[in-house]
Parts: C-alpha cells; sequence; structure tokens
C-alpha cells in the first residue's frame, strides 16, 4: 500500500485515530481531517511520520459544511503525491446521544445531522472519483451503524437513522456504478463502542465483560480498523457493496416506545 493517500475524516480521536495509525502502518500517507481537535490532529499526524515513515498532514474541516468539504478535497488532492486520494474512510458524521422524539428536533438539528452524515459525505465522494477513476484504483468507505442495512425504525434517533440509511442505499449504488473503474464501495457498522474503547486494542478489552454483548467482551477501535484494512487492500477488490456490521452481535435498535397519551 506504500505510495496510496489515505483520507479519513474525523480522525483526530476514537475510531478514525485507529484506522488512521492502521493504514499508515500498512504503508499509506495520511491525511487526518478534525474540527475542534487541532492539537490532538497534529500529534497524531506527528506520530504517524515518526511511528511508519509515511508522510502525514492535518486539515480542518467540518464534513456538515459544503463549502469546507470542497477546501478539504482541495487540500488533500493538492498535498498528495500523486494528485489523487486513494482511499477514502468517511468517519465524521454527528450524533446527538441524547434520546429525542422527532417532533422535538429544531430545523438546524435536522439540517446538520443530514449535511453530516449523508450529503456532506455524498459531496467528498463526488471530489475524489475523478482521480480514483483516473488510476482506475480506489476504496471509498461509509460508516453507518448495527443494522442499518435492515432500514429498520429507530425511535428517538429518526434523523440519524434516516441519514445512515439512506447512505445504505448509495453505497450500494455507487458501488455498482464504479465497479468497472477498479474502486470498491462497503459501509462499515460499528458496534455501540464508547469512550476510550475506541482507542483501544483488541487485546486490551479482551478480559473485561460487556454484559449487553453477546460476543461478551467490549469492541474495540482495532476490531473496527481490522475490517477497514481488509477492505482496502488490493486483493479485496472481488468484495464490494456490503453493509459489514462489527458489532459483537449487539442489536442497538429499540423499535418501541411508551406513549406520552
Amino acid at each position: 500500500m506504500r505510495g496510496r493517500t489515505a483520507l479519513i475524516t474525523g480522525s483526530a480521536k476514537g475510531l478514525g485515530k485507529m484506522t488512521a495509525l492502521t493504514l499508515a502502518a500498512m504503508g499509506c500517507d495520511i491525511v487526518l481531517n478534525y474540527v475542534n481537535s487541532e492539537r490532538e490532529a497534529n500529534e497524531l499526524a506527528g506520530e504517524i511520520q515518526r511511528l511508519h515513515a509515511v508522510r502525514a498532514t492535518a486539515v480542518r474541516a467540518d464534513i456538515a459544511v459544503q463549502s469546507e468539504v470542497e477546501a478539504l478535497a482541495a487540500q488533500a488532492l493538492s498535498w498528495s503525491r500523486t494528485g489523487t486520494v486513494d482511499i477514502l474512510i468517511n468517519n465524521a458524521g454527528p450524533f446527538i446521544r441524547e434520546r429525542r422524539l422527532f417532533a422535538d428536533y429544531g430545523p438546524a438539528s435536522i439540517t446538520g445531522l443530514v449535511n453530516g452524515n449523508l450529503l456532506g459525505v455524498m459531496l467528498l465522494d463526488h471530489h475524489v472519483l475523478p482521480g480514483m477513476r483516473s488510476r482506475q484504483w480506489g476504496r471509498v468507505i461509509h460508516f453507518g451503524f448495527g443494522h442499518a442495512g435492515e432500514g429498520r425504525a429507530w425511535p428517538h434517533r429518526a434523523v440519524y437513522a434516516a441519514a445512515k440509511t439512506g447512505l445504505v442505499s448509495f453505497t450500494k449504488t455507487l458501488a455498482v456504478e464504479e465497479g468497472a473503474n477498479g474502486i470498491t464501495v462497503h459501509m462499515v457498522c460499528p458496534g455501540d463502542i464508547r469512550g476510550l474503547n475506541k482507542e483501544r486494542t483488541i487485546a486490551e478489552v479482551a478480559g473485561e465483560r460487556d454484559e449487553e454483548s453477546p460476543r461478551g467482551r467490549p469492541g474495540s477501535g482495532e476490531d473496527i480498523a481490522r475490517v477497514i484494512a481488509f477492505l482496502c487492500l488490493p486483493q479485496s477488490d472481488y468484495m464490494t457493496g456490503n453493509i459489514v456490521d462489527v458489532t459483537g452481535g449487539f442489536d442497538p435498535i429499540k423499535t418501541t416506545i411508551k406513549s406520552n397519551a
């Protein structure tokens, strides 16, 4: 993978950080992206360069803002040795953890969630696709949530779920349209991996118990990064258009709510 450029959105911390470190270890040059975590992003860029002898840079951009998506793509493409982004990992996406009925959302929250989880992702894909096509090689990974591919109701998560399930359809369509150009497209759907576990290895969580997980242990950032790394390999080109649950068997969707009447 040496010589390829990977752009990972939302990669100063958490799952994006673990993905960046994993792809750097495989030889990729890394474009990190952040909104508020400038210090963490710059420290990670330095760590990647020291550990893996690859190039790394950090670019501020909010994926929910169209002009910033365009600027991020332009900076990544101009920074790349080849003028292309070979691997695009769409990790960033706003999420409101507070449980909230759709009727209680404000217009700004609705717009921000849809822009950050669907429209911004589509626009960033659109900016990098020409370069992938020119080289007849590319890997695009979208992030979803466990069981997103089933399109079930998810009370209290209506806007986020609608944006991500819309992204399911887009993922499958883009995979079909771009397969002949050597570009694969997948969605990776993490389970309920929280807090520091997003930056931990499998070995670090292996001895811990998670009573909500059928697997019995909590998920880690490495669980997600390993799947992404496999999907990005040149030899994984016969796989495309997949919605990959990495949840330990956990189902986050509760489809019933108590009546307020």
